[in-house]
């Protein structure tokens, strides 16, 4: 929101209670507190010090680097709210950065994006190849991708298509059995959440008759 200092806000949505600034608040997900001192209510680029807020009311909190979509924070008494679903991915790309003097940007760019939920980076672990993969529901993600890490890191990127157009999530424990079904892999997220994914729906439906114990969720949730 200002190009001269790289703040980040987390918009909050507040669902019982009072909000008051200088609060105290825990995250569920990770148990730190947070100190919600910068609160604000903004409007297009402009922003103003929001001092309470109330149910229904949307907080953009300064500086809430741990706070991630979905999670929960709360006061006293413990409190979560379930996962966010989101679709399973049907588009696939290569990014690989095209400037290798900006990689530590260009790392740190997808790293934001993937926290944000513009697009999910996944790496085939264990295939010695590092070359991250972007997976969104549409094209126009990958389009947005490209543009920030453009415009707020410095990394110049090069799309490549990759061959999966199906996408399941999946346990550790399970990818021996997909990798062994030509035209599957497994790729990884960032908070360990496995993702099978296939050239094809033909793909798919052999594995599901060939290895019918193997875990293949059609939602993923952050």
């Amino acid at each position: 929101m200002d190009p001269r200092h790289r703040d980040r806000i987390a918009f909050v949505r507040v669902c019982s209670g009072r909000f008051e600034r200088g609060m105290r608040v825990v995250n569920e997900r990770t148990g730190r507190t947070l100190a919600m001192a910068h609160a604000h209510e903004v409007f297009g680029r402009e922003r103003s010090l929001v001092d309470e807020a109330f149910p229904g009311d949307v907080v953009g909190v300064v500086g809430a680097q741990d706070v991630r979509v979905g999670d929960t924070l709360y006061l006293d008494e413990p409190a979560c709210f379930p996962a966010i679903p989101t679709l399973a991915p049907e588009y696939f790309v290569f990014a690989r950065n095209r400037d290798v003097t900006r990689y530590k940007q260009f790392r740190r760019g997808l790293e934001q994006l993937d926290e944000e939920g513009v697009v999910h980076v996944l790496r085939r672990e264990g295939s010695g190849d590092p070359t991250p993969v972007l997976a969104g529901v549409g094209r126009l993600q990958f389009d947005v991708a490209v543009s920030r890490l453009e415009q707020e890191f410095g990394a110049t990127v090069a799309l490549e298509e990759a061959p999966w157009s199906v996408a399941r999530r999946t346990l550790a424990s399970d990818i021996p059995a997909i990798r062994g079904v030509s035209g599957a892999e497994v790729l990884v997220r960032a908070d360990g959440t496995h993702l099978a994914v296939f050239r094809s729906e033909f793909v798919l439906a052999l594995l599901e008759r060939d290895h019918p114990d193997v875990t293949l969720d059609r939602l993923l949730t952050r």
